[in-house]
């Protein structure tokens, strides 16, 4: 160590042969700051938090994520959550998955990197697509805020749109990533008017989708093997059926 203290070693495994090993690290200050923006978040959506980890196999690594989060919980959060009659809870991975699969969700569920980025992907295709999902970065403070279509790029799609043939693009994902935005501007500015705005494009998305308006990805969930051209609208199709419920509400 730079401080020079003493230097700590353990053995890993007495390899016999060719093997390989694996090494994780993280901070205290980064799980504290990963644990804040989760709380912080969960109260602005109203909703209970919930952590799931695997500390029964990785009781040093994941213990002290489970012992962040309760403590923020005990000494800060508690009082706040009782007040939205939410609440913190931790779940072991493999039960918080098979709940999420079963359930219908209302929460927010904080997962460790590599588990969030497999879980959202599955959790995005089992209720949908991933076209719906949205992807935010949020900042401790609660007030730095960054979203994006989580998906990212459409290469093949765009590539057809160049090439002049017809494309059938979900662009719910990217819908909401600019409402989120434009409603956490509103929030910071107490501009109320944006605010609301956002939530009306956001259920003008919604009510056309459950009017029958869909892109192919979404038709596709609906009706399988079966889906015919009938099914779904093309990408500005959608877009238009979208602002035609928009204009309903303004």
């Amino acid at each position: 160590p730079a401080d020079g203290s003493p230097a700590t070693r353990m053995e890993v495994y007495d390899f016999k042969g060719d093997g390989i090993g694996l090494a994780m690290y993280n901070t205290n200050a980064s799980i504290e700051a990963f644990a804040e923006s989760c709380f912080q978040y969960a109260l602005s959506k109203k909703m209970p938090l919930y952590l799931s980890t695997k500390n029964t196999i990785l009781k040093q690594y994941d213990g002290v994520f489970l012992q962040t989060f309760a403590r923020l919980y005990a000494d800060k959060y508690k009082p706040m959550m009782d007040e939205q009659k939410t609440w913190y809870e931790h779940r072991l991975i493999d039960d918080m998955v098979a709940q999420a699969l079963k359930g219908n969700g209302g929460y927010v569920w904080a997962c460790k990197n590599y588990d969030g980025d497999v879980q959202s992907d599955i959790v995005a295709q089992g209720f949908g697509s991933l076209g719906l999902m949205t992807s935010i970065l949020i900042c401790p403070d609660g007030k730095t805020l960054e979203t994006e279509a989580a998906h990212g790029t459409v290469t093949r799609h765009y590539r057809e749109h160049q090439k002049g043939r017809e494309t059938s693009t979900n662009s719910v994902a990217s819908i909401f990533a600019w409402t989120r935005g434009l409603a956490h501007r509103g929030k910071l500015d107490n501009n109320t008017e944006l605010v609301n705005w956002s939530a009306k494009l956001e259920r003008a998305t919604i009510q056309a989708i459950e009017k029958g308006h869909m892109t192919k990805d979404l038709a596709l969930c609906v009706h399988g093997s079966k889906m015919e051209r009938s099914h779904y609208e093309t990408t500005e199709g959608f877009l238009d059926s979208v602002k035609a419920e928009l204009e309903t509400m303004l």
